[in-house]
């Protein structure tokens, strides 16, 4: 047991590693769609290229999206407006006459008579109907509606109806033939109030009801019937029957068997595509590898695409082509490099096209799409290239997309527009990718180019209060930058990146700048108050003060790594040599005279290293020269070589003898030194 938990103790990094690839495996799979997928794929107007098909089981056609849509149109607009007819209406206007004419003392000993004539009046004219003003309007075909009076209905035409105005108008009339007052008249008009009226709820209602009964197919297809031969053209009738097959195969099968089974494929679908990223992350980026923080990172982008992806297949309203999983490759690249932004990308897209619709077109559009991503942002240092990629992105899009649509349907007018739409849509939705990298740097602790060029300022704080405090080495580091980042450039690597360590790599240097000779300005050395042990001391310790002053200053791992190998595990050789020589029975402790490393561990790091030794030796050259700047060069790299400084590092002699030419010629290009040409 207690083996078991040294094990575990001692591999909780490995067993880590582990449990994210499983979890990822897993959700990826649990985002998956786990339903049948069809499997022929057709297109319209190619030829069917499989065997003759015939009917699997029996099957209804469906009918064609648009021609379904417009027969539901025609059944909504063939429904007849539905009115209400408001029965008391008439006996409110009866009661409100009544109570008008009692108040009225010219009618005085007559109220009953005269309240009989208006009763009888207004049930003739609410007996025709009353409609409301402007409501004729919404009476369908030949002004035809819909009469409800209780519970039934009736077919009535506008033209059974009277309006307001109508009724006015022929009170006057209607009246004098059985009672001369004009005082009645009014009465009876200020009573006077719409019986009929439209009724929206209800109209909607049964539209809505005949609408959903509009049956979506027509036909059935019985088993054993053949649906299309090797080599027939797919027409659109063809197209309905295969898509309706389609349809039906894929839901008809349901029971918790096949459904658990789909989903075992589909982690096995996922389980080989993320293997075989492993093994080239394994393979070709040990450093990724090792480091789970940045694992993870590739992974979470993998779920956030897939659960994008899967997502909007289950919104109709939205369309696939929507969906930005360009933003992987864009932050892979940012982050880490070209290749593998390109092989993450590609599985990623496998994985999807095993559940997208044309999983052919999905491939190639997104592998293409996926490509000029990657190439629009190998040197990602400004926010403006985020939209000269989007708009390259969106290019490549379009450019395959007509191309594929003109191969399906034969003519480039029948492109369905709406999707270039979608497509733009994409794009900007790509520009999330900005505020993704940031966020991932802050989660993941990573950096990005975009970070590096923002510490790359010298107006950044931390090198402005290196150029107040220590300007020897604020143009010491300067240089530095200069020389590493043109060798860099030259044998491969991240230029910006090792610019960025050089400008911070003596920051420590300012916390007692005096005691390092490029910030000696007086003439004054105090170390001549000190021991040899107390200066190396001092010396040694700009290391250590400038990682604390850095983490200070919040300034990234990657950079900090800068600051903790650019002296490796040297020795300050004045001191040391110094100590030898005034002390040479003394026994030395030559760890008091030795950096603490660790020593460079990557071509960025190894680069710094040598110039940085390099620029601060060559300042000691009382007169520059071809030969002393060559001889000073090759001494320098060559006893770092000696002292094994470079074991760690992905660095080979031919790089080597590459920088020492590149440092050569820039030294002598900043000490003006001539190149001598042979007399004769």
């Amino acid at each position: 047991m207690k083996k078991f938990l040294i094990y575990l103790s001692n591999s909780h990094e490995t067993i880590l590693k582990g449990l994210i690839i499983i979890i990822t495996i897993g959700l990826i799979g649990t985002l998956l769609p786990h339903k049948v997928r069809y499997k022929f794929d057709f297109q319209n107007g190619k030829s069917w290229n499989n065997e003759d098909l015939f009917a699997p089981f029996d099957f209804a056609i469906n009918k064609d999206r648009d021609s379904l849509k417009l027969e539901r149109q025609r059944t909504r607009q063939n429904v007849l407006p539905y009115f209400q007819m408001d029965t008391m209406v008439l006996t409110n206007a009866i009661a409100e006459l009544n109570k008008k004419i009692s108040n009225e003392k010219t009618f005085s000993g007559r109220e009953k008579s005269v309240a009989e004539i208006g009763a009888e009046f207004l049930r003739n004219v609410y007996a025709k109907g009353i409609i409301r003003p402007a409501e004729d309007s919404l009476a369908g075909k030949s002004g035809q509606l819909m009469l409800v009076k209780g519970k039934l209905a009736e077919v009535r035409t506008v033209s059974d109806f009277v309006n307001p105005d109508f009724v006015l108008s022929e009170i006057e009339n209607d009246l004098m033939s059985v009672y001369e007052s004009k005082l009645l008249d009014s009465l009876i008009a200020s009573v006077i109030t719409p019986n009929v009226f439209f009724d929206q709820q209800l109209t909607e209602s049964v539209r809505t009801q005949k609408e959903s009964e509009v049956s979506a197919t027509r036909g059935m297809i019985k088993k054993g019937e053949l649906v299309i031969s090797r080599g027939e053209l797919v027409n659109p009738e063809k197209l309905l029957v295969l898509e309706s097959l389609k349809n039906a195969t894929e839901t008809a099968v349901s029971d918790s068997k096949t459904i658990r089974d789909i989903y075992w494929g589909q982690l096995l679908i996922v389980a080989i595509g993320l293997t075989i990223l492993l093994i080239f992350i394994a393979v070709l980026r040990k450093d990724i590898f090792s480091d789970n923080r940045k694992l993870t990172l590739i992974f979470t982008l993998m779920i956030l695409v897939t659960a994008a992806y899967t997502g909007i297949m289950k919104m109709p309203s939205l369309s696939l082509y929507v969906v930005p999983i360009c933003i992987l490759p864009i932050v892979i690249r940012v982050f880490f490099d070209t290749r593998l932004a390109l092989f993450t990308h590609v599985i990623t897209v496998l994985i999807l096209g095993s559940i997208a619709p044309n999983g052919y077109e999905f491939v190639f559009m997104q592998t293409i799409a996926g490509m000029v991503t990657i190439f629009s942002v190998t040197n990602l240092r400004k926010r403006a290239q985020f939209f000269t990629s989007a708009g390259m992105i969106f290019l490549s899009y379009m450019v395959c997309y007509l191309a594929l649509s003109v191969i399906h349907e034969g003519d480039i007018t029948l492109i369905n527009q709406n999707n270039l739409f979608w497509l733009v849509g994409n794009v900007l939705l790509t520009l999330f990718s900005y505020p993704l990298i940031y966020i991932f740097e802050k989660v993941f602790g990573l950096t990005s180019d975009v970070s590096l060029m923002e510490l790359s300022d010298t107006n950044a704080p931390l090198l402005r209060e290196l150029s107040m405090k220590a300007p020897g080495t604020f143009q010491h580091s300067m240089q530095v930058a200069n020389l590493a980042e043109a060798a860099i450039f030259k044998i491969g690597g991240n230029s910006l990146l090792i610019r960025v360590g050089a400008l911070y790599h003596d920051i420590g240097k300012m916390e007692m700048p005096l005691y390092f000779i490029e910030n000696q300005a007086t003439g004054l050395n105090p170390h001549d108050e000190l021991s040899f042990e107390e200066s190396a001391s001092i010396i040694i310790s700009h290391v250590i003060k400038g990682i604390e002053k850095a983490r200070k200053n919040k300034v990234p791992d990657l950079i900090i790594d800068f600051i903790r190998t650019h002296h490796g595990t040297s020795m300050v050789q004045y001191f040391y040599q110094s100590f030898l020589k005034n002390f040479p029975e003394e026994i030395v402790d030559e760890d008091d005279f030795r950096y603490p490393g660790p020593l460079p561990f990557s071509k960025e790091t190894a680069v710094l290293m040598m110039a940085d030794s390099v620029e601060a030796s060559s300042r000691s050259l009382t007169k520059p020269t071809h030969e002393s700047i060559n001889n000073l060069v090759d001494n320098i790299i060559d006893r770092q070589i000696e002292q094994q400084q470079f074991i760690n590092c992905d660095i080979t002699f031919k790089d080597i003898s590459s920088i020492k030419k590149i440092f050569k010629k820039m030294l002598m290009s900043i000490y003006h030194v001539r190149v001598e040409y042979p007399r004769g």
